[in-house]
């Protein structure tokens, strides 16, 4: 066959590929998995239409409540051909992991009990799958993956059968058996008949999760997804969320509200095999990536995720965690709060968002409050951003932790209000117009961790985290707040911790310090020159909630312009030093950091301190989140 016969029968292929592109429609209420699908004969379940979509289709839900766990058959191909699931517009489409339950018996006063065989479980039952995995930490009891939910907010498993039938305390509490015939299951209804109010147990794994590696190109737009038995996700086993990616490339996850996931609500990481929770050291991490590039760990396969929009709560692990999988993604937009407040369980992994190697990624104007910790990139954050995000009530660590990265990261234009606001156990991140409020904690390690190649997951080599390599231009450093007292409200200073800069000593952390303003009792770095420190300025911020948003009432000083700040840009910056690169954004196009928080436009010749482009004296009201 001639050249031109072939491209016109590829061409043929393409545009009745093209014009085959469907639109399926699903209805709870009045369809049936025996029809075609259409407007008309919708199908009933989402998981009939995924059985028979195909790159370029879009699958419509319309409202009501799908109880069904979603494992799409194939995915897209393409950006432009993706498979894009959808709440029908202006629907409530509600996807969750359980079963609504009848038929509770009134044991004691206020408890009531269940029992259902084990066939209504099938081959998977939270109430006898025990929560377990590297980095995991039972604090001396056990711990399921099941739940009880009433009127849709979560009752607390009880460590022992006896404390279910005690007195009912602000947080209810649950209990279960389970053996190869039945399950019985007891719960704490404070003053309310549970048949006679929604009552949902966990039955599902995870509520969108693909069975297979793989699967390409998938949108999901627009749902509540809710109420997942989701296993613990450390990062060197496969990591399975409310909904996950499961180790494929190119996801689109916006616009969502993702809640009550046993451990994680978002997976965008790491893939399973036999080493699946047995290499929790060091050397286990190591074999992990080492492993992990022989399966398919390269831009071209895995990654480049957009997470954005989203609103996440009520995980016990993490808001949105990822390993070795979200390389390349963006992650913007989301609003994640009361992540691990619950702490029945603990570990090395509870975050608003936790991710390993996050090679190129970008975490830019997320609303993160309220969690154990708000933001945690852990090994290899090379090419990483964090930028506008708004930071606040995430009071049991900080804000932000960076751990053992060798960089280059940069971390901008942040509102950090938590008592403690960065742990630096990291070297090679550039820290450039922040608002710090909380503390600063600096740490040494000794681990030695790979780098990488620019702007892949190619290994470049391996080297101790020595700590120090790190820049700090025209950020603002504050301590807290000035309500009385102090300290005794934060507890005693703990040696080695301070506010500002103040803590990093030269020979430990040789950093470079430049345009900073320090005041109350934050202190500026030792070998720092010419910092603009007040500590007679007492700190005045706080959070002002309105009707179109959320605004920072905050004291400043116009006088920190009189000194002169100059703009940041990539040449400003330097190398890394480890991995001997440039700080530069992920399509190798340098930076230049001329609009402030709100994305408005910086004064080149003399930008302000801080993530705002303007500041003067006294009390300011500045917008730092929309409502939606």
């Amino acid at each position: 066959m001639k050249p031109f016969g072939i491209v016109f029968i590829l061409i043929q292929v393409f545009y009745t590929f093209t014009l085959s592109a469907t639109e399926y429609h699903v209805s709870s209420h009045r369809g049936f998995d025996g029809n075609p699908g259409t407007h008309s004969k919708p199908f009933k379940t989402i998981s009939a239409a995924a059985a028979i979509a195909h790159p370029g289709d879009v699958i419509t839900v319309h409202e009501g409540v799908y109880r069904e766990r979603v494992n799409p058959h194939r995915g897209g191909i393409s950006d432009a051909k993706r498979i894009i699931y959808q709440a029908g517009k202006g629907e409530k489409v509600l996807i969750k992991g359980s079963e609504e339950i009848k038929g509770w018996k009134r044991v004691k006063n206020d408890t009531w009990s269940v029992t259902l065989p084990s066939t209504f479980f099938g081959v998977f039952n939270p109430y006898a799958d025990v929560i377990s995995g590297d980095w995991f930490r039972d604090n001396g009891r056990t711990h399921h993956t099941g739940a009880v939910y009433f009127n849709g907010h979560w009752l607390s498993e009880a460590a022992h059968k006896e404390e279910v039938f005690e007195t009912v305390a602000d947080n209810p509490l649950w209990f279960a058996e389970a053996n190869d015939s039945k399950t019985t299951i007891w719960a704490q209804f404070k003053d309310a008949d549970p048949n006679n109010e929604l009552v949902e147990i966990n039955v599902r794994q995870s509520v969108f999760y693909p069975e297979k590696e793989g699967i390409n190109f998938i949108t999901v737009r627009g749902f509540k997804l809710e109420q997942a038995a989701t296993p613990w996700a450390p990062p060197t086993a496969e990591q399975i969320g409310l909904i996950g990616t499961h180790w494929s490339k190119g996801w689109i996850i916006e616009n969502n509200e993702i809640s009550y996931s046993i451990c994680s609500g978002i997976a965008l990481g790491k893939y399973g095999d036999e080493y699946d929770n047995r290499a929790a050291t060091l050397e286990g991490y190591i074999g992990t990536v080492k492993r992990a590039l022989e399966h398919g760990w390269s831009r071209e396969t895995i990654g480049s995720h957009i997470v954005r929009n989203n609103h996440i709560h009520h995980c016990e692990q993490a808001g949105i965690v990822g390993s070795l999988g979200a390389v390349f993604s963006t992650i913007t937009g989301n609003e994640i709060h009361d992540i691990h407040v619950k702490r029945l369980f603990s570990g090395m992994e509870m975050a608003g968002i936790k991710i390993h190697g996050a090679i190129d990624m970008l975490i830019g104007n997320n609303h993160i409050h309220h969690c154990w910790r708000g933001i945690w990139l852990d090994w290899m954050a090379q090419g990483a951003r964090i930028t506008s995000n708004l930071l606040h009530d995430n009071r049991i660590t900080q804000d932000i932790f960076m751990e053992v990265n060798h960089g280059p990261y940069l971390v901008d234009n942040n509102i950090l209000l938590s008592p403690a606001s960065v742990r630096d156990l990291s070297q090679g991140g550039a820290y450039v117009h922040n608002l710090f409020i909380g503390k600063f904690i600096p740490e040494t390690d000794d681990r030695v961790v790979p780098y990488h190649l620019e702007h892949s997951t190619e290994v470049a080599g391996y080297s101790i985290v020595m700590g120090g390599d790190d820049r700090y231009y025209n950020n603002i450093f504050m301590s807290y707040n000035d309500e009385a007292p102090w300290p005794e409200r934060m507890g005693p200073e703990q040696k080695g911790v301070f506010f500002g800069l103040g803590a990093f000593k030269s020979n430990d952390f040789p950093l470079v310090a430049d345009g900073n303003v320090y005041v109350d009792q934050a202190r500026a770095f030792e070998s720092e020159t010419n910092p603009i420190e007040n500590p007679g300025f007492r700190t005045h911020a706080r959070l002002v909630e309105k009707k179109d948003g959320i605004y920072l009432e905050i004291r400043m000083a116009g006088e920190w312009l009189q000194r002169g700040c100059r703009l940041v840009t990539t040449g400003t910056l330097g190398k890394a030093v480890t991995p001997d690169l440039p700080f530069v954004q992920p399509d190798g196009t340098p930076y230049c950091l001329d609009t402030d928080y709100s994305g408005k436009k910086r004064n080149m010749k003399n930008p302000a301190p801080g993530p705002f482009g303007n500041i003067k004296d006294g009390i300011m009201h500045l917008k730092v989140h929309n409502r939606k």
